[in-house]
């Protein structure tokens, strides 16, 4: 009788291992990482065009411009609850851009504006941010 209850489980397993079920793949989840965004803010706030916006060439600083367009992009995705200053950040890059600043070569003006704007908008949303 012992044997037998063996058996019938012994069957009974291995009936199981010939199923048609295809079996799951269990794919990893992709880690988030740090939070990049306090380090890239920190970055921009030592570029000359963030430090001393009014006599920089505007046209020097099309680059920090548009690092700083993708840190307001940046800022909207990982932290949807500063979305608003994220807005307060691409205005005055929208002004830069409107004004063709990028062509600029003498610091001031509104171009110097323009990037004073950016400077007390990043150091603002920096702030929140933290870093």
């Amino acid at each position: 009788m012992r044997m037998r209850t063996i058996l019938v489980a012994l069957l009974l397993v291995l009936s199981g291992c010939g199923s048609a079920e295809v079996p799951v793949k269990v794919r990893p989840t992709q880690s988030t990482g740090p939070d990049v965004l306090p380090i890239k803010l920190k970055a921009l706030t030592t570029d000359q065009c963030y430090l001393a916006p009014g006599t920089e060439s505007p046209k020097g600083c099309q680059k920090y411009v548009t690092e700083l367009s993708s840190a307001a992009g940046t800022i909207r995705k990982r932290r949807p609850d500063l979305s608003s200053h994220a807005d307060v950040l691409d205005r005055p890059i929208a002004a830069f851009r409107a004004a063709n600043c990028q062509d600029v070569t003498a610091p001031g003006g509104p171009c110097g504006q323009a990037l004073g704007d950016m400077a007390t908008a990043l150091t603002s949303v920096k702030s929140l941010v933290g870093g």
